[in-house]
């Protein structure tokens, strides 16, 4: 069955991002995938999860999971819908769980849709690009950079 993972920097800093995971969960839906797995550490993944729930409403037959860092985050039912998951990480430090998870996530996958600026000098969500990248994983990257000022300036009111 084929999977699609959710990967992203804690921060969404644009507008948009929303509206653009619904339109490539949709796609992905089209092309056969039903099975989508997401974790839980930032703004990224609350709108990954979001998109699917909402998917899931004319798509009942989606499956959802959720990667767990650690059991605590279970408590308090907010995952009550969808599957959890929590790989053999007990024995890493905590500052580890979420690339290990990362990467589990990926090894598992057919498609990484994911918020991550290349440009950005270290980031867990960077270097799970670049893992997957290097599985073959077919990469959809919602990160758009920011357009720079001197665009603007340069020209003039009409």
């Amino acid at each position: 069955m084929r999977k699609t993972a959710f990967i992203g920097h804690r921060l969404v800093l644009e507008e948009g991002v929303y509206e653009l995971l619904l339109c490539e969960i949709e796609k992905q839906i089209e092309a056969g995938c039903l099975a989508f797995t997401m974790g839980t550490h930032g703004e990224f993944d609350r709108l990954a999860l979001s998109a699917c729930r909402h998917l899931r409403e004319s798509h009942p037959e989606m499956q959802i999971e959720v990667v767990l860092t650690s059991p605590t985050y279970a408590k308090g039912g907010r995952y009550g819908d969808v599957a959890t998951v929590i790989f053999e990480i007990e024995e890493l430090h905590y500052k580890r769980r979420i690339a290990w998870s990362n990467r589990r996530m990926i090894d598992g996958c057919d498609t990484l849709i994911c918020y991550v600026d290349e440009a950005a000098n270290r980031s867990g969500a960077k270097a799970a690009l670049r893992y997957a990248r290097a599985k073959g994983v077919k990469i959809i990257n919602l990160y758009r950079p920011p357009i720079p000022l001197q665009m603007f300036e340069n020209r003039e009111n009409v």
